[in-house]
């Protein structure tokens, strides 16, 4: 089953363009980087944040020419300076800030290479990192 989150990867047509705004988002370097690939290693537990040359998305047998994936959401712990920042960088909106519930803000940005980011606000996020 699902234990948790590994890596996440996007795909961008502009790789060093790529990572230039995710350096400047981050406030890093990526950790990993070979041809066509890049990664970053964020937040709390040391996620994965992988950015592929898009030209290799044929090379890992992807189907290139109809849209598709997943949000993934990220926690953080101002969600509304997170997206003004998100924003200021050039990403534009995709999905608005909204109450999940209880607890739980976020919202969604495409980023300048066509890329869903997801943040969020998360009370069991919080709960778990303070109980470790």
């Amino acid at each position: 089953m699902l234990r948790g989150l590994t890596t996440v990867r996007f795909h961008a047509a502009d790789l060093e363009a790529a990572k230039r705004w995710y350096t400047e988002l981050l406030g890093i370097e990526p950790y990993f980087e070979r041809p066509g690939y890049a990664e970053f290693r964020i937040g709390d537990y040391q996620h994965e944040l992988g950015l592929l040359d898009s030209k290799f998305m044929t090379d890992l047998g992807a189907h290139t020419d109809t849209p598709g994936g997943a949000v993934t959401y990220w926690h953080v712990d101002d969600v509304k300076a997170t997206l003004a920042r998100l924003l200021d960088l050039g990403a534009t909106p995709h999905e608005p800030l909204r109450e999940f519930g209880e607890g739980f803000v976020g919202a969604s940005v495409v980023d300048p290479f066509g890329n869903i980011l997801g943040i969020m606000q998360n009370r069991h996020y919080l709960d778990i990192l303070a109980a470790r």
